[in-house]
């Protein structure tokens, strides 16, 4: 188990890179978005700027970076394309949390070259893990491997036959059989597409139990969790796509004001255009408040408790359902200039995409007013559900 307790910081280096590659992923989005996967400069600045390692455990090369440090590397880059900001946050959750939880023979078979390795998958919906001497026979069909394109490991989820144990299994990606089946309105740069796994024999180092939660290296940062970080995936992201949203539209705006006839000029947009920076502004609060509160809860040693693992589920759930709110208002007031091919009409895309994950759905709201309402007494958090 890890020797070390508190959460580690990774410094302000890795966001300052982040900040470096934006006129670079902005200006690859549009190839990006028609061949269906970042492009091949983009991945390589993203390597060389070690940005497939802020999750990664500090003993592997890793950034190791806290929940806060990673909210704002993600905003960022989610800010400058929300595709390839989905890609490195779901790569980064599958990396960091194989580094940290994985078995000694397997970290040094996968985390032993110059570049850091990529995972890619699924982690819902599990296939089938037969127990075989020293390992598993994996076989499924998974959707979504957000990713997967630009990897060399596949993060799949695999329930063990004959038990009730779920685990995350780690194979090379030569495993994999593509389905090719990404075709989709938003988010079409990440290549989430659809994969198989025929009978893949999987050494047991290279799985983990899906909710483990102490690291066999790295910091406390482990102790939250694949959900958790999940969570902060995922907020991060949200908090990126809507503030890039209020910000194109005071462009847009801002480029048409004297016109006659324009929004810019229009009273009713400017009290609604106030209102949903307010809304905005409001939900960031919420993920920072939330986030602040469980880093200090980590630091000091300790795991999140109940009401804890209520808010960071339900910051996520109020970012997630604001910036879609503030996407139907900017692609409104966005006239044929959202209507038309472009940036605009891409975030509202976008947005919608990402706003139907799981870790947003309303079962996770419903559970978290539960909690919040005393309904859920000696109840504790199980994936997306209050269970005694």
């Amino acid at each position: 188990m890890s020797d070390t307790p508190r959460l580690h910081k990774a410094g302000p280096t890795l966001l300052e890179r982040a900040r470096e590659l934006r006129p670079l992923i902005e200006q690859a989005a549009d190839v990006a978005e028609a061949q269906g996967r970042l492009t091949d400069p983009v991945v390589d600045a993203l390597h060389e700027a070690g940005l497939f390692g802020i999750w990664v455990p500090a003993p592997l090369g890793g950034a190791e970076s806290s929940p806060r440090e990673a909210i704002d590397l993600l905003e960022e880059l989610s800010y400058a394309d929300p595709s390839t900001g989905w890609v490195v946050m779901a790569t980064n959750l599958e990396n960091g949390t194989a580094g940290a939880y994985l078995g000694d023979d397997a970290i040094e078979r996968i985390f032993k070259g110059p570049r850091m390795p990529v995972f890619a998958g699924q982690g819902t919906r599990p296939g089938v893990a037969v127990p075989e001497d020293g390992g598993f026979r994996l076989t499924g069909q998974w959707s979504f491997a957000s990713g997967m394109l630009h990897s060399q490991y596949v993060h799949s989820l695999g329930a063990v036959e004959g038990t009730d144990e779920v685990r995350i299994c780690i194979t090379p990606i030569e495993d994999a059989r593509m389905l090719g089946n990404w075709d989709v309105l938003g988010l079409r740069a990440t290549g989430s597409v659809d994969y198989a796994i025929d009978g893949a024999f999987v050494p047991e180092s290279q799985t983990h139990v899906f909710t483990q939660n102490e690291p066999l290296r790295g910091g406390a940062l482990y102790r939250l969790g694949v959900v958790d970080m999940a969570l902060i995936c995922h907020s991060s992201w949200a908090l990126g796509v809507g503030r890039r949203l209020l910000d194109e539209l005071v462009r847009h705006t801002g480029a048409r004001t004297g016109r006659p006839g324009q929004i810019a000029d229009s009273d009713a947009f400017h009290a609604d255009f106030a209102r949903a920076e307010a809304r905005f502004r409001a939900a960031k609060a919420l993920v920072i408040e939330a986030w602040d509160d469980a880093e200090r809860t980590l630091d000091a040693g300790r795991r999140l408790d109940v009401r804890q693992e209520t808010m960071v589920r339900l910051a996520l759930n109020h970012v997630t359902s604001t910036i879609a709110e503030v996407a139907r208002f900017v692609y409104a007031s966005g006239g044929t200039s959202a209507l038309r091919d472009g940036l605009i009409q891409r975030l509202f895309r976008d947005v919608f995409a990402g706003s139907a994950h799981i870790t947003s759905g309303p079962q996770m709201l419903r559970e978290c007013g539960r909690e919040l309402a005393g309904l859920a007494r000696g109840q504790a958090w199980v994936v997306f559900s209050l269970e005694s």
